[in-house]
């Protein structure tokens, strides 16, 4: 049993923290404000191969393990957590869904243009009244011929205003079996994108709207039965939410640390004050123990897709440390934390969001009871 990190893998890890300060640090922070997405980063990312990190090479990637990809996200993160959001598109998210589930020729198609940081995809799943019961999908798809019509509306997507393609979570019939996901083009007749709203944390969203929504039955990744196919690659994508909770979190530590040793009060610095060693040693211990639960779990998916034990642990315990940490971080800065021409209030808003996305601590709890005991236990009446 080995704690530390390989020799290649610091060596990645160091590689990673002075790329990202060279090429990502004179415009963090200023994205969201300006209500820009970081097209050129995305391109930066591209031209550096860490798209398609954790892509196989037929898919166009490097065929990495899991770790890598999580040792690159938390040094990005860590200077422009909007570049990290493209890392996202481009690794974790609704790209490995198509990856593992798309046709050939889909995947010709479309990744090239995610990988090259062109376009971008997200996983259209939550509903106005399916969120955490993702169960109770109510829009539907019909195979008619050679084409999917799909009726419904998704809300809460990531970047949804700026997407190209949408990986849709759909029901093909009435009972919870028949639940598929196809992929979604954004000019696709009978597909519509909603006003544009923001949450907290200043990101975008909008509702997407299908009516009669027509799609080649190409296009389809998954037919009937598909959720547990669906949620083992969604696991990745928690992985992505939980490693820029955790870098975001060890931003707002260090930040924290280095405002204590330098801000005096009553003739001595913070750090002397014992109020203050007590919130940093608990911020200390609960960023190492998050970030082993992580490593852990990525590290056992190897090149696969993590365990839903093991990855719903890191999830829970980093999204709810991460917020801890940034609280505790806004309280040592005082009222310059709370300033909006201070990186903390972002940080303390974001990992917020992060609770609520991907699945919330208490979902993951569940499903951590239901790998203990052995038992599924329904949430339903």
């Amino acid at each position: 049993m080995d704690f530390n990190l390989t020799e290649e893998q610091q060596e990645l890890q160091k590689w990673a923290r002075n790329f990202a300060k060279e090429k990502f640090s004179e415009k963090a922070y200023t994205w969201v404000k300006n209500g820009e997405v970081p097209w050129e980063n995305a391109r930066i990312l591209s031209e550096y191969g860490l798209m398609g990190m954790t892509l196989s090479e037929e898919d166009g990637g490097q065929g990495l393990p899991l770790i890598d990809a999580i040792i690159v996200m938390e040094e990005i993160a860590k200077v422009c957590p909007n570049t990290a959001d493209m890392f996202q598109v481009g690794n974790f998210g609704a790209i490995r869904q198509l990856a593992a589930y798309g046709s050939r020729e889909l995947k010709q198609r479309v990744l090239p243009q995610i990988l090259g940081g062109e376009k971008l995809i997200s996983v259209a799943m939550s509903e106005p009244n399916a969120g955490s019961a993702v169960t109770d999908l109510s829009t539907r798809a019909k195979i008619e011929g050679d084409k999917v019509i799909i009726n419904g509306t998704k809300v809460f997507n990531t970047h949804g205003p700026h997407n190209s393609y949408y990986v849709v979570w759909v029901r093909f019939g009435e009972g919870v079996k028949t639940s598929g996901a196809i992929l979604v083009e954004r000019n696709s007749p009978g597909f519509t994108v909603g006003k544009t709203e923001t949450h907290m944390s200043g990101e975008e969203h909008c509702a997407l709207y299908f009516e009669d929504c027509e799609v080649p039955v190409g296009n389809i990744l998954v037919p009937e039965d598909g959720f547990r196919r669906l949620f083992t690659m969604f696991n990745i994508e928690r992985m992505g939410n939980t490693a820029r909770s955790l870098a975001l979190a060890q931003s707002a530590f260090d930040l924290a640390v280095e405002h204590a040793k330098e801000r005096k009060q009553f003739g001595k610095p913070l750090a002397e004050f014992q109020g203050i060693q007590w919130k940093v040693a608990e911020m200390k211990m609960k960023l190492d123990a998050g970030r082993l639960l992580l490593y852990r779990a990525a590290t056992n998916a190897d090149k696969g897709a993590p365990s839903p034990l093991e990855s719903s642990m890191a999830k829970a315990y980093i999204n709810t440390t991460a917020f801890e940490v940034a609280n505790e971080a806004v309280q040592i800065f005082g009222g310059y934390g709370y300033s909006t021409d201070y990186p903390l209030e972002y940080i303390f808003r974001r990992v917020r969001g992060w609770m609520i996305a991907g699945g919330t601590p208490e979902m993951m709890k569940n499903k951590i009871a239901e790998e203990v005991f052995g038992m599924r236990f329904s949430q339903r009446k």
